[in-house]
C-alpha cells in the first residue's frame, strides 16, 4: 500500500520532533542567592567558554539568575567570580557532568565558606583554589 505525500510528511515531522526531544537538552535555570549576611552585597560575574554574562550586584536575600541550553557534548561549564568585603572567590556554578542528573533548576546559596546547591538535598562545596 502506497502512502500519500501528506502521510509521509506527517511521519517525517513526527520523527524529527521526537529526535529533537531526545537530542536537544532542556534549558538549565541557575539561581544564585546572596546568603552572606545582612548588609553584604555580592558582586558576581559568570562566564562560559563563549559567553560573559556581565557583572551583577546582588543584595543580601536577593538572587541573580540565568538560563542556558547545555551543549550536546555534555561538557558545558559556567564559572563565576564572586566578590564581597574585598575578597574574591571563584566557583564552577554549573558543570554538566556533575549537575545534569541533579538539577534543571539549580538553586545556589552563596555563603562565606562556600556555595551550597539545594536540589534534592543540600550539598555545600568549597571555593575553587585561587
Amino acid at each position: 500500500m502506497k502512502s500519500s505525500p501528506i502521510t509521509r510528511l506527517l511521519s517525517l515531522t513526527l520523527l524529527l520532533v521526537s529526535t529533537e526531544a531526545i537530542l536537544v537538552p532542556h534549558k538549565v535555570h541557575i539561581i544564585v542567592y546572596n546568603d552572606l549576611g545582612p548588609r553584604k552585597t555580592l558582586t558576581i560575574h559568570c562566564k562560559s567558554k563563549n559567553n560573559s554574562l556581565g557583572i551583577r550586584h546582588v543584595a543580601y536575600g536577593h538572587y541573580y539568575q540565568f538560563k542556558f541550553r547545555p551543549n550536546f557534548l555534555r561538557n558545558t561549564l559556567f564559572y563565576c567570580s564572586m566578590k564581597w568585603d574585598r575578597r574574591v572567590h571563584r566557583f564552577d556554578i554549573y558543570v554538566q557532568a556533575r549537575d545534569r542528573a541533579v538539577c534543571e533548576t539549580c538553586v545556589w546559596k552563596v555563603r562565606p565558606d562556600g556555595p551550597c546547591l539545594f536540589a534534592y538535598n543540600r550539598v555545600c562545596y568549597s571555593w575553587n583554589p585561587a
